[in-house]
């Protein structure tokens, strides 16, 4: 039995992946339950994380959202779950039989497939954290998804949707354009910015009547010009400053960039406007688990099963991917390249 796992020889070098040979399941503990893995969805892995939190191992275990059957005496019982393993779980998602807690699983519904269900399950939690918990999401709010064509983007912008805001988005090609075009309800926008021709916040203006977006859900920001900032960046994601401009009064900003750095004119705009700024961690259910214990508020995750299961939720994934490419998959998920969610199906 193989399980897939990452490792990386010293902190700058670019992880490399290898399958390793599992003669059998570690001991079992109390609440484990072992389950045979039927999809796994590929995340990108926050090594540097990982080293702070001191979870960094020689070998880390790839793919930790997963859907499958529990097993009872080595034979298939009629519970089905997707989950997401914790950060310091030993086991490898991409492997056919695992042991897992039992306070990580929910009940999949029947309609839902495994590869939808494991391949929605972290971008559905980070669109409920960010909307419910860190903004307050209401109907008639306007919302900003940058970058909306992305696997997280789309399922923001389908949450919000479902919750009567007005969405408007950004896509980064013709065929995301065409991607959200389909998605959106009539007289939503989406703002092209593949040329780098459009201005984002000034679109934004326009479409509010000047009044500004009540939320912001971002993807990343430049934080310097275009020429002082690193290559890595993409140009296509819009300047802080434009991210202040296109905010409305007491709006919020939710952004995934962990370096933000915001002047003494940008905190005083955003006190005139009596806007906030959150940071939406992917991992910030599972740090107040590995400080406080296990027990996770799985009503989040049956949450996100229910939408997934009464088409709310339509997930960006990319064909289900065969074991046997799960490293080659997981290169390019590792180096940011996949735009839809990469699933591996046993």
């Amino acid at each position: 039995m193989k399980a897939l796992y990452g490792q990386q020889n010293s902190p700058g070098e670019e992880m490399t992946f290898v399958f390793q040979e599992r003669e059998s399941l570690p001991p079992t503990r109390d609440h484990d339950v072992k389950v045979q893995v039927r999809a796994c969805a590929l995340s990108w892995m926050d090594t540097k994380l990982l080293s702070e939190i001191k979870l960094k191992k020689e070998l880390v275990p790839v793919g930790r959202e997963i859907s499958g059957v529990v097993l009872e005496d080595s034979s298939p019982c009629s519970f089905f779950f997707p989950g997401i393993l914790p950060l310091d779980s030993e086991e490898s998602g991409v492997c056919e039989v695992i042991l897992v807690h039992e306070h990580y699983l929910v009940h999949k519904p029947q309609k839902v497939c495994w590869a939808e269900a494991a391949g929605t399950v972290r971008d559905g939690l980070r669109a409920y954290t960010a909307l419910h918990y860190l903004s307050q999401l209401s109907p008639g709010t306007s919302v900003l998804v940058l970058d909306g064509a992305s696997p997280f983007g789309t399922i923001a912008i389908q949450l919000a949707q479902h919750r009567g805001a007005k969405v408007i988005s950004t896509a980064h090609s013709l065929e995301d354009k065409q991607y959200l075009e389909r998605l959106r309800p009539t007289g939503g926008r989406v703002i092209d910015v593949s040329h780098g021709k459009i201005d984002v916040a000034e679109s934004c203006l326009e479409e509010t009547g000047g009044l500004g977006v009540d939320i912001v859900l971002d993807a990343g920001v430049r934080l310097y010009s275009a020429e002082d900032e690193p290559t890595s960046k993409s140009q296509l994601l819009p300047h802080k400053h434009d991210i202040i401009t296109l905010l409305g009064v007491g709006g919020h900003w939710i952004t995934m960039e962990k370096n933000l750095q915001l002047d003494p004119p940008d905190s005083h705009s955003l006190f005139l406007k009596g806007a906030t700024v959150s940071f939406l961690n992917d991992e910030i259910w599972n740090l107040s688990n590995v400080q406080q214990g296990k027990y996770l508020d799985i009503l989040w995750w049956s949450y996100i099963m229910e939408k997934l299961s009464s088409s709310v939720f339509r997930p960006q994934l990319d064909e289900p991917i065969p074991l046997y490419e799960a490293k080659v998959s997981m290169e390019i998920v590792q180096k940011n390249q996949a735009r839809k969610r990469q699933v591996i199906q046993f």
